[in-house]
This record gives C-alpha cells, sequence and structure tokens, in this order.
C-alpha cells in the first residue's frame, strides 16, 4: 500500500507556471513507475508525465516542451513542473504510482488556467 497526497495546485493566468508535488508514503525509489495523469471536466482521465525507475520519462504530446516531471528519492516526493501553462491544461491532477502490478491515485489536486 501507498499513501499520495497531491499539493501546488490553483488558480494561473495562461502563460503562467504552477510546480505540483506528490508526497508518497513510502518509497518511491523501487516502484515501476510514478507519474501524473489529469481529468478535464467531461473528459477520460489521461497521461500527463510519467518517470519509470530506470528514469526514463515520457510526456504527453500535448505537454512536451512546456512541463517536466522530477523525483526527489530521498523525500517520496514526486514533482510536476509546468510551464507555458494554457487553458486546455485545466483539469484535476492525479498522482500516480504503479508497483508490483497495482496503480495507486492521490485524490487530485485542481489546477486552473485563465485565458
Amino acid at each position: 500500500q501507498v499513501q499520495l497526497v497531491e499539493s501546488g495546485g490553483g488558480l494561473v493566468q495562461a502563460g503562467g507556471s504552477l510546480r505540483l508535488s506528490c508526497a508518497a508514503s513510502r518509497s518511491i525509489f523501487s516502484m515501476d513507475a510514478v507519474g501524473w495523469y489529469r481529468q478535464a471536466l467531461g473528459k477520460q482521465r489521461e497521461l500527463v508525465a510519467r518517470i519509470t525507475r530506470g528514469a526514463s520519462t515520457n510526456y504527453a504530446d500535448s505537454v512536451k516542451g512546456r512541463f517536466t516531471i522530477s523525483r526527489d528519492n530521498a523525500k517520496n516526493t514526486v514533482y510536476l513542473q509546468m510551464n507555458s501553462l494554457k487553458p486546455e491544461d485545466t483539469a484535476v491532477y492525479y498522482c500516480n504510482a504503479f508497483d508490483t502490478g497495482v496503480n495507486y491515485w492521490g485524490k487530485g489536486t485542481l489546477v486552473t488556467v485563465s485565458s
């Protein structure tokens, strides 16, 4: 079991930046992957970015070059730096951990980007 708690969401103007944090209740170093998903109103949840145990990263095409995922193994924390935000980035952002075939989810943090 692992508990995930997101923070850092809020309201920002288009072109602005936010950094999301996800604190895990246990070590993330050995997990298969950790990442961020988002769900906009009326849409399906989608992958934003993830980082594997081997430190490989992948991003949704819509955020490449604007968002950066990172992790601090000592703090059991995953970050999502979001720059050049657009109104279409507005969504609830969920932290995800995948470990030995099980997905764990945080409760989400709302990001609202105004035009």
